[in-house]
């Protein structure tokens, strides 16, 4: 009987599958959130796991294991200082996949994978209150009959030399 295996296979071959996990792997370690398509978020949610739950033993043995899956010394020493540090008490779930809209040139299912305790909260954007039509259209009859004076002069333009006279450029004490 045909049995599914459970992992996805993204469309590459094994070794090339294994190094697109392996560098996304290494992205979201050394940035805290990447955005990718939901089929390697969830793939690499499952690598990064696994790395962090050897990392939680501190030995030497465990960077070695890791370093043969990650091969980058900053992302290893990023994780066994800061990613560590943080999650040591967390027993699992070190990851969080959120859905984006899709990408707009193939319409991808689009996610961002990032680790849980480094998530910041997001800024509040002010929404942008929609223009009157008659300020965003050039050339509006409305905007053309509503040209308001200019109330106050304009500020004078500093002094320009005479013509026989040149700008003396300050002199530098050295």
């Amino acid at each position: 009987m045909r049995k599914v295996k459970p992992a996805r296979k993204l469309g590459r071959t094994a070794a090339h599958r294994r190094a697109t996990l392996s560098s996304l792997s290494t992205q979201l370690i050394l940035h805290k959130r990447i955005e990718t398509t939901e089929a390697k978020a969830k793939e690499t949610r499952k690598v990064v796991e696994k790395i962090i739950t050897k990392a939680l033993k501190g030995t030497v043995h465990a960077q070695r294991e890791i370093f043969k899956d990650i091969r980058d010394k900053e992302a290893i020493k990023t994780l066994f200082g800061e990613v560590v540090a943080k999650v040591g008490e967390r027993p699992g779930g070190y990851t969080r996949i959120i859905k984006l809209c899709p990408r707009f040139g193939d319409a991808a299912k689009m996610a961002v994978i990032e680790l849980v305790d480094f998530a910041e909260a997001p800024v509040a954007a002010a929404k942008a209150t929609k223009q009157d039509r008659a300020k965003r259209v050039k050339g509006s009859k409305k905007v053309a009959g509503e040209a308001a004076p200019v109330s106050a002069p304009l500020a004078e333009a500093p002094a320009q030399p005479e013509a026989g006279e040149e700008a003396k450029a300050p002199e530098s004490a050295e």
